[in-house]
């Protein structure tokens, strides 16, 4: 897709958001189904099934997919995306990588220490990006891709949650 190409396609639905902002609330949805026996959960991710599972470092064996780790490959999903969209939508040229790290300390999760912090405690994004545009243009799209990135946003900003048994 090049620049017009996305322009195009995104108009008319800025447009509408505008004139509509109730229009421009969705509602994205993940299901899993459990399998307690396994300590599994399958999520379907809308092209694939994906089978999470205990980490190693909390008695996993490492093949099934570890949710702390999707959490990051969300991350680093949204940010190629969202970078991809504004280098189109600028017109720079940009190929590389996006990496993203996360420090987690297990004996929280497995309640061996209740003063260890449970979840993530510092992610770190790493963008490693190849292209003739000048560090300035580089630096403003990491920038804005950073503005507009839903997952990153979501975990800097800490959005509401509830949970209900159903």
């Amino acid at each position: 897709m090049d620049t017009a190409e996305l322009r195009a396609t995104q108009r008319p639905l800025k447009q509408r958001y505008r004139e509509d902002p109730g229009a421009a609330v969705v509602t994205l949805r993940a299901e899993g189904d459990l399998d307690t026996g396994g300590v599994s959960c399958s999520v379907s991710t809308g092209r694939a099934l994906v089978e999470a599972g205990l980490h190693p470092a909390t008695g996993g064996t490492g093949t099934l997919a570890c949710s702390g780790e999707m959490l990051l490959e969300s991350l680093v999903a949204c940010a190629g995306v969202t970078l991809g969209a504004v280098a189109t939508n600028t017109g720079l040229d940009v190929t590389g990588r996006v990496r993203a790290e996360g420090d987690w300390d297990a004996r929280g999760t497995l309640g061996a220490d209740r003063d260890a912090p449970v979840g993530l405690t510092s992610i770190r994004l790493t963008f490693d990006l190849e292209s003739d545009a000048s560090a300035e243009e580089l630096d403003k799209l990491v920038e804005t891709t950073e503005r507009y990135c839903v997952v990153l946003q979501t975990l800097q900003n800490g959005p509401a949650i509830t949970v209900d048994r159903g």
